[in-house]
């Protein structure tokens, strides 16, 4: 998840001063203080503005411009909000690396990382551990693969539930990867739930496919959609989206969030 920040003068203000000077760090990176961030630019034609926005799944920073602005200009934008940077990283929290020993949530519970030759290359889970074998520089790699499989079995089990009761045929199912949505229904049809509540509590990713189902009939948020995903879900639906709200950010500062 990403904190954002408009540019608070015009860009044509901006331009009145004198040009920034060339940036010391090389394309991709950027230090602010004594941290090294990646740095993401993006141009936008009908932008006004340059935008700032944070990205702390990735240790990045996301700056729009403007066609015709100056990269140094983006820049030293970005090294005058340092401090609200700073507060935007320490609000989400701190990342948590995919690596031996390593405490990761599934299905709202942590699980210690082990990682042990004898375990084999199958990863497997029991009493709290996630095990498995093979080379420990692959590990984000493989797990993240495990998390979106399990993502999408879980996933599939609940959509042909919520199905079943709405008394709907099951539509195509895709894991996704959305930086800011959890879940989607398209107008064909197709959900798309986030890998990543694979990682919450499972009345929390249940929340999220019973809420997509519910689009089936309405596809909207009136009344009558919450009434009828009242009907269809079975638990605490406001519960759940207070712990998304509460506890969201931190499932995208888990591994490597690919």
């Amino acid at each position: 998840m990403s904190a954002t920040r408009r540019i608070a003068a015009p860009i044509a203000r901006l331009f009145a001063r004198k040009p920034a000077p060339a940036s010391p760090e090389a394309p991709g990176r950027l230090t602010i203080g004594e941290r090294e961030y990646a740095l993401v630019i993006r141009r936008h034609a009908r932008a006004h503005n340059i935008r700032l926005r944070t990205d702390p799944a990735r240790g990045a920073l996301l700056i729009t411009l403007p066609g015709h602005a100056r990269l140094g200009e983006a820049i030293a934008f970005a090294r005058a909000q340092a401090d609200w940077i700073e507060a935007s990283f320490a609000k989400a929290g701190a990342h948590v690396a995919i690596e031996p020993g390593a405490l990761i949530p599934y299905r709202g519970t942590e699980h210690r990382i082990d990682l042990d030759a004898r375990h084999g290359r199958r990863v497997s889970i029991a009493d709290g551990t996630i095990r498995l074998g093979g080379a420990a520089d692959l590990i984000d790699t493989r797990l993240t693969r495990w998390l979106k499989a399990e993502a999408k079995r879980l996933c599939a089990a609940d959509l042909a539930d919520y199905c079943a009761r709405a008394g709907v045929p099951a539509p195509s199912l895709a894991i996704s990867n959305a930086a800011r949505r959890w879940g989607s229904c398209s107008a064909n049809g197709t959900i798309r739930i986030n890998w990543r509540l694979v990682m919450a509590p499972d009345e929390v990713r249940r929340s999220v496919v019973a809420h997509e189902v519910a689009h089936l009939r309405h596809m909207n948020h009136s009344a009558d959609f919450y009434a009828w995903l009242d009907a269809l879900f079975e638990g605490d639906r406001k519960s759940a989206d207070h712990w998304l709200k509460a506890h969201g950010r931190g499932l995208y500062l888990v591994g490597g969030g690919g």
